[in-house]
C-alpha cells in the first residue's frame, strides 16, 4: 500500500504522496518548448530577435551578453504563470528611451498569447536614430517577425505531483509512466522512491484510477488526515473535484 495526501508544502513530504493541483487551467494561451532566432534590419540598424522558453531566461541573458558584447541594446519583455495562476509579467529597455523597447515587446507577447515565454532583442546600432516612434515599430516588428518563425504549441497547465512508492511497487510504476508516455524523476531512499511528475487534468484523472489500486485510503480524506505521517495543510479544488466528484 502507499499513503498519499495532498499538500501544499513540499518540505513537509515524508514518504506520503501529495499533489498540489491548481483550480484552473489556463485557455487560448501558447507558447513554445524551444529556442528561435532572426534578424531584421531598419535603416542600418541590426535587431536579431530571440524567442525563448521563460525556464531559459536567465542562463540565456548570460549567454547573449557574452555573444555579443558590442551590442548597442539586449531588450527583454517575459510572461510567465506563477504558482498562484497569476500571469506575471516584465520588460527592460536596456538604455533605449523609456517605454520605446521593452513595452513594444511586451506587446507582441500578449498580441501573440504567449506564455512561460521570454523574447530577447539584440540591436547593434547603424548610425542613424529613428526617433521614438521609429523605435517601437522596429522592437514591434522584430518581435513579431521571431514569432512567424516559430512553431507555437497551446499551452497546457500542468501540476507537479511528488509521491513515494517501495521497492515493490517501482516496476508497476515505471510501466504506467512508461505507457502513458510521461516523464518523471526519482530519488531513491532506504525504503524506495520518491517520483516527481506533472500532470495535466486528464493525466491525473489516469494516474488516479492506477495509483488508487496500491492505497485503500486514497478516497477517504478523514482516515487521511488521521495518518500521524500526514498533515493536511491545503486540499485544492481541482483536486477535490477529480478525486471526490464535488
Amino acid at each position: 500500500m502507499i499513503f498519499i495526501k495532498i499538500n501544499s508544502n513540499s518540505t513537509l513530504l515524508k514518504s506520503v504522496f501529495f499533489a498540489k493541483i491548481l483550480q484552473k487551467l489556463r485557455q487560448n494561451l501558447q507558447s513554445i518548448d524551444q529556442i528561435y532566432q532572426t534578424q531584421i534590419e531598419i535603416k542600418k540598424s541590426n535587431f536579431i530577435a530571440y524567442l525563448c522558453p521563460f525556464s531559459e531566461f536567465k542562463n540565456y541573458l548570460d549567454t547573449l551578453k557574452n555573444e555579443h558584447p558590442k551590442a548597442t541594446h539586449i531588450v527583454w519583455a517575459y510572461r510567465m504563470l506563477n504558482e498562484y495562476e497569476q500571469i506575471v509579467e516584465n520588460q527592460n529597455d536596456d538604455g533605449e528611451p523609456k517605454g520605446t523597447s521593452g513595452l513594444p515587446s511586451l506587446n507582441a507577447l500578449r498580441g501573440a498569447k504567449l506564455i512561460n515565454t521570454v523574447v530577447f532583442v539584440v540591436r547593434y546600432f547603424g548610425g542613424i536614430k529613428l526617433g521614438t516612434g521609429g523605435l517601437v515599430r522596429a522592437y514591434s516588428s522584430a518581435v513579431n517577425a521571431v514569432i512567424n518563425e516559430a512553431k507555437l504549441i497551446k499551452f497546457e497547465l500542468k501540476s507537479e505531483c511528488v509521491f513515494f512508492t517501495p521497492f515493490s511497487l517501482l516496476s508497476r510504476f515505471e510501466h504506467f509512466f512508461q505507457t502513458q508516455n510521461l516523464e518523471f524523476t526519482r530519488k531513491f531512499t532506504e525504503n524506495g522512491a520518491i517520483w516527481m511528475a506533472n500532470f495535466n487534468k486528464n493525466e491525473f484523472l489516469n494516474f488516479n484510477e492506477f495509483a488508487k489500486t496500491y492505497c485503500q485510503d486514497f478516497y477517504d480524506f478523514d482516515e487521511i488526515s488521521k495518518l500521524n505521517n500526514s498533515t493536511i495543510l491545503a486540499f485544492p479544488l481541482f483536486a477535490k473535484q477529480v478525486l471526490y466528484n464535488y
